[in-house]
């Protein structure tokens, strides 16, 4: 598929709700397509990625947040952790490595230390953030999710820049990503303008 066609592809799946993407019928010109190694990657970069958000999210309730913060976390949690566990079972139905889910980011065998995909935090900005507390918490929570969440669509855009995500699963997942992760980095700047200025946050 050329590239073109691809990037056309991808926007139209990123211009229907999540629950009408689930609906379609599968691609069976996609589905038939081999995974490649930067699927492989995107998947294993992927888990540390939605780990590290899990973590974060989790200290909601013991650091004081907010009502509206809270449930965005509920969903993150909710979200995320159901996504760990399809990365985890795709690449363990291909025989690939299949990588803990680290918040510190990804470990692999030979690795001396994890590595951080991009946007996730540094041990200080985590370190930053669980010191946090009420209001305080609020705003970094917001400030570092939306550039997690960032960090994210940059790992789709690589990914389909490289001219793969064309295996059934990795297609619908990263598009998935794109869509939703995008959604909620609007919703979350919104939400740090009613935190930092008062200005409606819904």
């Amino acid at each position: 598929m050329q590239r073109s066609a691809l990037l056309v592809s991808c926007l139209l799946a990123w211009s229907f709700p999540a629950s009408t993407r689930a609906q379609a019928p599968a691609d069976t010109v996609r589905g038939a397509l081999r995974y490649t190694s930067a699927d492989v990657d995107f998947m294993s970069g992927m888990i540390a990625h939605h780990a590290q958000a899990v973590a974060m999210a989790r200290w909601a309730p013991t650091h004081g947040a907010g009502p509206s913060v809270r449930t965005l976390c509920e969903r993150i949690i909710n979200a995320q952790t159901d996504e760990i566990a399809l990365m985890q079972r795709w690449l363990g139905d291909r025989h690939q490595p299949v990588p803990a889910a680290d918040p510190r980011g990804m470990t692999m065998p030979g690795m001396d230390q994890p590595m951080l995909m991009p946007g996730m935090l540094t041990p200080a900005q985590m370190a930053q953030l669980d010191s946090a507390r009420g209001p305080e918490f609020d705003r970094l929570f917001l400030r570092l999710m939306i550039q997690h969440h960032s960090g994210a669509v940059t790992m789709v855009n690589d990914l389909f820049a490289r001219g793969a995500g064309e295996e059934e699963t990795v297609y619908k997942f990263a598009s998935d990503v794109y869509a939703d992760q995008t959604t909620e980095i609007a919703r979350m700047q919104r939400m740090l303008g009613a935190v930092m200025f008062g200005a409606p946050g819904q």
